[in-house]
C-alpha cells in the first residue's frame, strides 16, 4: 500500500511540472515575423527536461499576462524547437536545451542558457520592445 502511495505522488509531483513540448518554429514563419517588425522569442527545449517546461510556463504566461497588463506582448511571435533537431540548432548556433533568443528585426539581442526566472525573462522581453 505505501509503494503505491508514493508512485501516486511521484506520478502527480511529475505531472504537475508537464507542458506540452512541440517544434513550433517555422523558417518561412520566423523570416515573416521578423520582415513584419516584430520582436521574436526562440526556445529551445528536450523532452525530459524540466527546466524547458519551467521556462515554457513563464514564457506562456508572459504572453497572457502582457494581454491582461497591456504590455504589447501582442507584438512578439513566440517559437521552439526540440534542440535534438540539428538542421534548427546549428540555424541559431544552439547547443544546449533551455537557450532562449530574443530577435529585434534581424538582430539577435538576447540569448540565455538555462533562464527560467520570471523576472529576468520579463525584464529581457520588456528591453526588446
Amino acid at each position: 500500500m505505501k509503494k503505491i502511495f508514493i508512485f501516486i505522488i511521484c506520478l502527480f509531483a511529475f505531472g504537475a511540472n508537464a507542458v506540452e513540448k512541440k517544434t513550433t518554429f517555422d523558417k518561412e514563419l520566423f523570416n515573416k515575423a521578423q520582415s513584419e517588425g516584430k520582436i521574436v522569442v526562440v526556445s529551445s527545449w528536450m523532452k525530459y527536461c524540466s527546466s524547458c517546461a519551467n521556462q515554457m510556463k513563464v514564457l506562456q504566461k508572459a504572453k497572457k499576462e502582457g494581454e491582461l497588463l497591456d504590455i504589447k506582448f501582442d507584438n512578439i511571435k513566440y517559437f521552439s524547437f526540440d534542440v535534438t533537431n540539428s538542421e534548427i540548432a546549428n540555424l541559431f548556433n544552439v547547443q544546449y536545451q533551455t537557450t532562449l533568443l530574443i530577435f529585434k528585426g534581424n538582430q539577435e539581442v538576447y540569448r540565455s542558457i538555462g533562464e527560467t526566472t520570471e523576472d529576468l525573462i520579463y525584464e529581457a522581453l520588456k528591453a526588446s520592445i
